[in-house]
């Protein structure tokens, strides 16, 4: 893979360089809530200016579904990426019209310009290639170079991630390069013992990298609404909390071939639960109950994993030499569910190990509740391609800047 060294090597100074990142942040109204993916894309788009480039930056935000909404603008990503540069950046009100055109032809020497949200476009996600084609063939003739970046998105077949490459010469910017790499740690001549922990809510976002893991990982904690659907698995009452049901089979056999394999496949001995979800938006005292992971009430839900857990959890991580974490361990945007997270998440930061937060609600919770950044080994831009490669997928973004 081509690295953006290599473009700068060969000089940029006057070219337009199409940088493909991944601006898609949370947003409250126009206020970005978190700008962690903003600031992960600094140094290459400073590095190409700062060389001379012509630099156009392209993202999606959402899912717009092929039309403009202006709820999806990309203009408070262009206006915080100006702040963090300290320069004026340009923004196109199109991805591929006059707006967009003009805005490229504008820009002088080492100037920074931002084009609207791709998927204002139907082009950008379809799935007929021809239709995908023209889009990419429009954002063509917006540039000389490619430099794809946006790691949170390499796991799309989309225009911008896939089909653009193709027609441009193109290279890995720094952030894809710097993902690329720790992921090559957690896969290839892995320092061990490897300590695994999962949350988030659903088990069915996980079972394919649980696969996987159960043939590479030491230790695997299970945490989060996907839990409950472990312990159900085992045969525990677990009230009102989520559950995949149709997902019991396959979490069953994962626990008896993680035994038949020598991997600890470790749950929570104890849970918060309530009869209720708690208020996001008020954080009103929800007065949470701690119950033995195997004596949920019938008519509670668990919402975070327990104290006498939280003391497990970290004990299993302080020996690691290596650590992978994806998703949050409870309802963390609670203040009495967050001690969950908060505790695996103080567990990396104590352990010597090399320790990766696997991106998306992890990577939020982390800057949410005021840790370091950092204090990790490193702290992944993309949740769902992190997951993939550690699947074992082709990611079409990372092909498409290999060929």
């Amino acid at each position: 893979m081509k690295t953006i060294d290599e473009l700068l090597a060969a000089g940029v100074a006057g070219r337009r360089v199409f940088v493909r990142a991944d601006l898609n942040v949370p947003l409250d109204g126009t206020t970005i809530t978190d700008d962690g993916r903003i600031r992960a894309v600094l140094p290459t788009v400073k590095a190409l200016a700062d060389a001379g480039a012509r630099v156009v930056v392209a993202s999606h935000l959402g899912r717009p579904k092929g039309v403009p909404d202006p709820a999806f603008s990309l203009a408070p990503a262009a206006a915080r990426l100006g702040e963090l540069l300290g320069s004026a950046v340009a923004f196109a009100t199109d991805t591929v019209g006059d707006s967009a055109r003009e805005t490229v032809a504008g820009l002088a020497d080492g100037q920074v310009a931002v084009i609207e949200n791709l998927r204002f476009n139907a082009g950008e996600t379809a799935k007929d290639d021809v239709e995908r084609g023209t889009f990419a063939d429009q954002l063509a003739e917006l540039a000389d170079l490619y430099v794809g970046d946006g790691f949170g998105a390499v796991h799309r077949k989309h225009a911008s991630v896939f089909d653009l490459p193709a027609r441009l010469p193109h290279a890995a910017g720094y952030l894809i390069a710097t993902e690329v790499g720790v992921l090559k740690k957690l896969t290839e001549d892995v320092e061990r013992p490897y300590v695994v922990a999962l949350g988030g809510s659903k088990v069915s976002d996980k079972l394919a990298v649980i696969d996987q893991l159960l043939g590479k990982a030491d230790r695997l904690l299970i945490g989060g609404g996907m839990l409950f659907t472990f312990l159900k698995a085992k045969g525990y009452e677990v009230g009102t909390s989520l559950l995949q049901e149709d997902q019991l089979p396959v979490v069953q056999e994962y626990i008896e071939r993680a035994e038949k394999n020598g991997v600890e496949l470790i749950l929570p001995v104890d849970v918060l639960t309530s009869t209720e979800f708690p208020d996001l938006k008020t954080k009103a005292p929800a007065n949470p109950n701690t119950v033995a992971a195997d004596a949920i009430p019938a008519d509670q839900l668990g919402l975070d994993i327990g104290p006498e857990t939280r003391k497990l959890y970290a004990s299993k991580l302080a020996d690691a030499a290596t650590v992978f974490w994806n998703g949050p361990m409870g309802v963390f945007e609670h203040p009495d569910y967050a001690e969950g997270t908060k505790a695996v998440a103080q567990a990396l930061i104590d352990s010597p190990a090399f320790t990766v937060v696997g991106g998306g609600d992890s990577a939020a919770a982390v800057r949410i509740l005021g840790f370091d950044e950092n204090a990790f080994g490193h702290i992944s831009t993309g949740g769902g391609a992190s997951l993939e490669y550690l699947e074992g997928k082709t990611l079409p973004g990372l092909a498409a800047l290999e060929g």
